[in-house]
């Protein structure tokens, strides 16, 4: 009776937060929705086995939002995906509502631009500039420093507005 519980309750966060989830992958994949998909599938199956601990955290949410990006980090690092090509855009294929054209160049510049950041530069974007959490819970959420964290982010974002404005044309015509 006890499993059936912690089952349902599992089942219960994954259906509220799965979306939530699979949009940070699919930033920290830089667009890779395939990746994404397999990162969150990876974060899903170490989330149900410390379901204990994960519910008795003060937010089991941002256990997955940490439990996540190591999931990223983790995968980023090896070797077999940096080898790995998908012969379809798998970018194209991921259930978003119908967009705009300047929206659909707009999201494709800076999924390309993240793509160009470092897997740990872009966990600290997207976990400081999406989901706006602050220096010291990016830095739990990574396990490092504040100080890590302030220079990672720095050096990203100094890195990303040189990447688009290296792209002026596009951006000219967004405006």
């Amino acid at each position: 009776m006890r499993s059936r519980s912690r089952t349902e309750e599992f089942v219960a966060f994954t259906a509220a937060h799965r979306r939530d989830l699979v949009r940070t992958a699919t930033l920290l994949c830089a667009g890779d929705a395939a990746h994404a998909e397999d990162v969150v599938q990876i974060t899903l199956t170490r989330l149900f086995l410390a379901w204990t601990r994960v519910r008795r955290a003060d937010s089991p949410l941002a256990y997955a939002r940490r439990s996540l990006t190591n999931a990223f980090l983790d995968e980023a690092g090896r070797a077999h995906r940096r080898r790995e090509s998908v012969a379809a855009d798998p970018r194209t294929a991921a259930a978003e509502p119908a967009a705009s054209p300047e929206d659909v160049v707009l999201r494709r510049l800076v999924l390309d631009a993240l793509a160009t950041l470092a897997p740990r530069q872009r966990a600290v974007v997207v976990l400081r500039h999406w989901h706006d959490l602050d220096v010291a819970q990016t830095a739990e959420a990574l396990g490092c420093s504040t100080g890590t964290v302030k220079s990672q982010n720095a050096r990203a974002l100094a890195h990303l507005r040189s990447v688009l404005e290296a792209a002026p044309d596009v951006l000219e015509a967004l405006s």
